[in-house]
């Protein structure tokens, strides 16, 4: 047993006993008291756990029901999370009943999805909640049978007394366990006595969701909705002039069309309300058909935005951002970089004398590699349903991130939080993308303005044409040789419209004795957001192509110039601020070159990929194995290696790993969103390539590394690499390096590779 110590009141732990006809309801408000203290912190004082809350219900019946407290968007959270609810408290999981939880700015919290961190953030608060569960309905059942509690154990949610051959359902004694103080210590299972967590579990929503249930944001209906569609403006940086609505008025089932504005002048945006237009041009009618076709008949002019100033707030501070008014094309945008390139740039981080280094190099390897924007292309466009009057606000569909979006609604709807009531439905994908919630604004004001609910939706071409993209990228990489070659200095400076993807704490840092990291960045009127491992996707990339092509130059195995570079960082390490442990890096290269039988003879017929990243906490290797099929490369085979600690959910977790693999194929050959004059000339999937079914791998063998650390991230780490790895493989299957994504359909043309030593 792992004991923890809590530090909970409770009042704070039990929020209600009372359910109908008796029963226990635990409540998780204790949670961040219980977590402050276990990493050392003040439980008075307020911090990111504040609002970290959720609850356990049983009735005298034997029902469990387990709240999931965070969003779902298919990375099963909604199974994994109650699941280890369910193993502390030693419960039946075929009998658990899960339910996904409204937003609750007081019992659940901040209910964030991304990032990876649902399951890192409440492994230990779930735990220590089921098994206080399980204790107190053991010394409920200890006074009732005026038993020694010691003397009793639990199985599939029963308590048996092996003395007097008593056996009793945890129902048995809900009501009077709910009269049991708070235990003032918490003893979780060992690790090795898992019974639930470990192993493959489905997805609870699974039956639902292959028997198409109304789950999903765009299935919510309330009896006498309206449907809105909004016109955006046909290019970033141009906005609304004016607009005749006569047509669109006399079309059947057509309420309404007006303009309003999402942000009223001065508005402080916090950290994810982030926003291509400010001005809306809507159409609100009976059916969605009437809409789309009333839209079409709108006669809006539109003028230069020009340079405008916003206000934000949030995780850098209060302060004045300028956006350029400029109508911007891929090509000045490339130019615009590639000048950039050249200037000096914020030092990251420096390590030994890089420029020395170089100065005195027998050879050196410089390349540049560059991304394009991507759209995110949740396959449920953006949407969501709202009710709003001048008392209350009822809103429901797919949000990533509701505890930051309701401090938004607040101020712009002018209502106390209390009075807005958030239904979280089932995502039809995220990626980051739903984690910036100004469609449920826009819903929002619709349906105050036209009093009525209304359900607000974007067709493909909205969703894909209104921004929130994944940045434009660039990175030179450099490094330096002795004349022995070996490694003896490494240089990356990277940039990005509007933000760089350096990780300058990351490997090969600490790897190599010269090392420098600088960044830069280009304001934009584009709209970009977190895109499934923020600026990793392109880092990975572009970084793991690179030592491969050092490891060529240097005569060595890309494997084992890695592992040669990480046991120098374990062993004799570069710096203090490394923020990625050698051992664990190595052993997911080590894991992956034994299954995929690297270098083995068997294996020669194959094209083959090697790379691997760290993020999110978590370590990730994949070799990929390409052959030509019809004179184009395909990615037969691929072998993943993780490193995310302890695997809550096999079943769940390869299925992860495995859609991370064929995304990260598939924008690796294919992603590419590029504007000209503002306009994005991507609008769907007719010229937006995503990859097919056809197209995916026909074997993708997933592998984890087997200890017993608490679980870390697993949503977005396996992605990064595999641009790498494709990269790699390409290379081995045509004989050519491709720095520039995507490696299949052509982006434009760009600035000339330097292939050799410059000064420095």
């Amino acid at each position: 047993m792992e004991p923890s110590k809590t530090t909970h009141s409770r009042r704070s732990f039990l929020r209600s006993s009372l359910l109908a006809g008796g029963g226990l309801m635990i409540s998780f408000s204790w949670l961040p008291e219980a977590v402050k203290a276990a990493n050392g912190i003040d439980a008075g004082v307020p911090g990111q756990w504040s609002e970290l809350t959720g609850y356990i219900r049983i009735t005298p019946d034997n029902v469990i029901r387990i709240l999931n407290p965070n969003p779902e968007f298919g990375q099963n959270v909604m199974t994994s999370l109650p699941m280890i609810i369910a193993e502390e408290l030693d419960a039946d999981w075929e009998k658990i009943v899960v339910e996904m939880g409204p937003h609750d700015n007081v019992k659940l919290g901040p209910q964030f999805t991304g990032g990876s961190n649902s399951v890192r953030m409440y492994w230990k608060p779930m735990r220590e909640a089921g098994a206080a569960a399980r204790a107190m309905l053991l010394q409920a059942a200890a006074g009732t049978w005026s038993v020694p509690v010691e003397e009793l154990t639990t199985k599939a949610a029963t308590i048996f007394h092996e003395k007097s051959g008593r056996s009793a359902t945890y129902g048995s004694f809900a009501t009077k366990a709910a009269a049991i103080p708070v235990p003032k210590e918490i003893h979780t299972k060992a690790v090795k006595d898992f019974k639930i967590l470990r192993k493959a579990q489905k997805n609870v929503e699974g039956s639902k969701i292959v028997t198409g249930k109304p789950l999903f944001g765009l299935d919510y209906h309330q009896e006498g909705m309206l449907i809105a569609m909004i016109q955006h403006p046909p290019a970033f940086g141009m906005k609304l002039q004016s607009f005749d609505a006569s047509q669109a008025l006399g079309m059947p089932g057509i309420k309404d069309v007006f303009s309003l504005k999402l942000y009223p002048e001065g508005f402080e945006q916090g950290g994810f309300d982030t926003r291509t237009f400010n001005e809306l041009l809507v159409v609100v009618g009976k059916t969605t058909w009437e809409v789309m076709n009333a839209r079409k008949k709108l006669v809006a002019q539109w003028q230069p935005a020009g340079d405008t100033k916003d206000t934000m707030a949030g995780r850098n501070g209060k302060r004045e951002v300028t956006v350029p008014g400029e109508l911007e094309s891929t090509d000045s945008q490339l130019a615009k970089m590639e000048a950039f390139s050249k200037q000096p740039a914020q030092q990251l981080r420096k390590d030994g004398d890089p420029e020395s280094a170089f100065r005195n190099a027998a050879q050196i390897i410089e390349r540049t590699y560059n991304a394009p924007f991507l759209a995110h292309n949740c396959m449920e466009p953006m949407n969501f349903f709202a009710d709003v009057t001048d008392e209350k606000a009822l809103l429901a569909g797919p949000l990533q991130a509701p505890g930051w979006t309701e401090p938004t609604l607040s101020k712009i709807l002018n209502l106390p939080p209390e009075k807005i009531e958030i239904r979280m439905t089932r995502m039809g994908g995220g990626f980051g993308r739903r984690a910036y919630g100004h469609y449920l604004s826009e819903a929002a004001l619709i349906s105050r303005k036209v009093k009525a609910p209304v359900k607000l939706i974007y067709t493909r071409e909205d969703d894909m044409t209104y921004g929130i993209y994944r940045p434009m990228y660039t990175a030179t990489y450099r490094a330096a040789l002795d004349a022995n070659k070996n490694l003896i200095a490494f240089h990356v400076k990277g940039g990005g419209i509007p933000e760089h993807a350096i990780h300058a704490n990351r490997f090969p840092a600490g790897a190599v004795d010269n090392y420098l990291a600088e960044g830069w960045q280009i304001p934009s009127n584009i709209t970009i957001g977190a895109f499934r491992a923020p600026r990793s996707n392109f880092n990975a990339a572009a970084e793991q192509s690179f030592l491969d092509e050092v490891a060529e130059a240097m005569g060595k195995d890309p494997i084992d110039l890695r592992l040669e570079l990480l046991k120098r960082a374990k062993e004799k390490p570069i710096g203090e601020k490394n923020d990625y442990d050698a051992d664990r890096y190595a052993g997911v290269l080590q894991l992956v070159r034994e299954k995929s039988g690297w270098g083995k003879p068997e294996n020669k017929k194959y094209h083959r990929g090697v790379a691997a990243y760290f993020c999110h906490n978590s370590y990730a290797a994949h070799v990929v194995d390409m052959v030509m099929k019809d004179g184009r490369p395909f990615v037969e085979r691929v072998y993943s290696a993780m490193d995310c600690g302890i695997v809550i959910n096999t079943d769940a977790a390869t299925n992860m790993v495995e859609g991370a693999v064929t995304d990260g194929i598939g924008n690796a050959f294919y992603g590419r969103l590029s504007h000209k004059e503002g306009k994005a000339e991507q609008n769907n999937f007719h010229r937006y390539r995503m990859i097919r079914h056809s197209e995916a791998p026909d074997k993708i063998e997933v592998h984890f590394v087997q200890n017993d650390l608490d679980p870390t991230g697993l949503g977005e780490p396996p992605f990064p690499p595999v641009f790498g790895a494709v990269a790699n493989a390409l290379y081995k299957a045509t004989g050519k390096r491709h720095y520039d994504q995507p490696y299949l359909n052509p982006p434009p043309k760009t600035a000339t590779k330097p292939e050799n030593k410059r000064p420095f």
